[in-house]
């Protein structure tokens, strides 16, 4: 008995090191539901509600591959949108990740950006749509790669992406107050 116990503790430990997760943190007052679909072969992940400005962490068995898509409140669900695609132990054991306009490059109110917990400097995507740093072909090269198991996908629109949206720009002659 002792020596099964033991092998259950050494198994779920292993589990618990290799743990995968997305930290979804939701921008702005929208709730919003995310949905996965995982490559073949891999497990089902049920959907997750994010209320306006919370956020929602999901863990993903060793090894998952798939992407992820946002769906506004009282909208319906296409099936797709902005997508958040993510390979976990990957090649390597590292994990691949990027953010792909490739299905849907108008949905620009859902998945921005993704990037390490550790290390938010290495993202894929952006906060305002369309940028150089997203999947728009199939052969463009925008995979990141990292060796954290932990990353972090944001939603909606942040405050500072809604106020850079919203700045008006004047000629230099308006600042110095000539017409």
């Amino acid at each position: 008995m002792q020596f099964s116990q033991l092998a259950a503790f050494v198994a779920a430990a292993a589990t618990m090191v290799s743990a995968n997760s997305i930290k979804f943190l939701n921008q702005d007052g929208t709730q919003r539901t995310v949905y996965f679909t995982p490559s073949a072969g891999q497990a089902s992940i049920d959907s997750v509600t994010i209320s306006g400005n919370s956020e929602a962490t999901v863990n993903f068995p060793t090894g998952w591959i798939g992407n992820a898509h946002a769906v506004e409140e009282g909208r319906q669900n296409p099936g797709f949108g902005m997508l958040a695609e993510v390979a976990f132990d990957g090649w390597m054991g590292k994990t691949y990740f990027d953010v792909s306009a490739i299905v849907d490059a108008n949905d620009h109110s859902n998945v921005k950006m993704m990037y390490p917990a550790g290390d938010s400097s290495l993202t894929s995507g952006c906060e305002s749509f369309p940028c150089n740093n997203a999947y728009y072909l199939p052969d463009d090269v925008q995979t990141k790669v990292t060796d954290e198991k932990d990353l972090i996908t944001t939603l909606g629109n942040s405050p500072i992406a809604a106020r850079e949206a919203h700045v008006e720009v004047v000629a230099r002659n308006f600042v110095l107050g000539k017409l």
